[in-house]
């Protein structure tokens, strides 16, 4: 009797994290269904939502030592559906097709910016799985859900910014799309912050930071959003120019 219902709960600590994996998914395709009804806020919404369950699962994982190979690949295809799928249907949604209106060429631009975000997606994911030997302290090129992350506040932004329309707005949000996929693709070194040590003695200011950056979230959450995107999206080519720069110094120096 002890060991039937012992095998019960071990099989239901093994569903859990993959529920959760599930519940990201759900995430993703419920964001694609709202931006084909037009419901771009929603969208952006579920996409965040992803990616919050998609912080949960591997946590679950192994919190209850239930990590398997089988979670692993369901967590990679997951992710492909809701950082990699999901961002780009959006944007097709809301610009790519608005673009068309303004020419044959703007369209094609348009899908191609989105096929690009999805198809760096894929290939980030490919790379990250691949890669066993990677310093846990960085990202190789920018992950799927801070790209996704970019996305979805641009849009949140856009619906909530009236001024945010027109040939130049639905030009620089494709653009912003396709660059953020190249920056996937790249071998950009960026910080991942799992090495983040709660218990770690920090300075004032860092720790004064922390609740400003949760004031300015909740006074206008998809601008700083949007921001701390961009800024952690630069960081990746900054730091690459600084060490070539530093490099060249040490070089010339006597």
């Amino acid at each position: 009797m002890d060991g039937r219902y012992g095998n019960t709960r071990r099989k239901g600590i093994y569903l859990l994290p993959n529920l959760v994996t599930t519940g990201g998914l759900f995430a993703g395709f419920y964001s694609i269904v709202a931006a084909i009804d037009g419901h771009f806020a929603a969208a952006a919404w579920a996409i965040f939502a992803a990616m919050l369950l998609d912080g949960l699962d591997g946590r679950v994982a192994r919190l209850t030592s239930t990590a398997s190979e089988f979670g692993k690949e369901f967590d990679s295809l997951a992710d492909m559906v809701s950082f990699g799928l999901a961002p780009a249907i959006v944007v097709y949604q809301w610009g790519v097709e608005r673009l068309a209106e303004y020419g044959a060429v703007w369209g094609r631009l348009g899908w191609l910016a989105a096929f690009l975000y999805v198809a760096a997606a894929a290939f980030r994911l490919a790379r990250f799985n691949s890669n066993a030997a990677q310093d846990r302290r960085f990202f190789q090129g920018l992950a799927s859900p801070a790209a996704a992350a970019g996305v979805a506040s641009m849009i949140w932004l856009a619906t909530d910014w009236e001024g945010f329309d027109g040939l130049p707005a639905l030009v620089a949000g494709v653009t912003i799309t396709a660059v953020t996929g190249l920056l996937m693709m790249s071998r950009f070194a960026y910080v991942s912050f799992k090495d983040v040590n709660p218990g770690r003695r920090v300075r004032f200011a860092q720790l004064l930071l922390i609740p400003l950056v949760m004031i300015f979230i909740a006074l206008e959450p998809p601008l700083t959003i949007f921001a701390l995107f961009l800024v952690y999206a630069a960081s990746g080519p900054a730091a690459w120019v600084w060490r070539r720069r530093l490099k060249r110094h040490e070089a010339v120096a006597p």
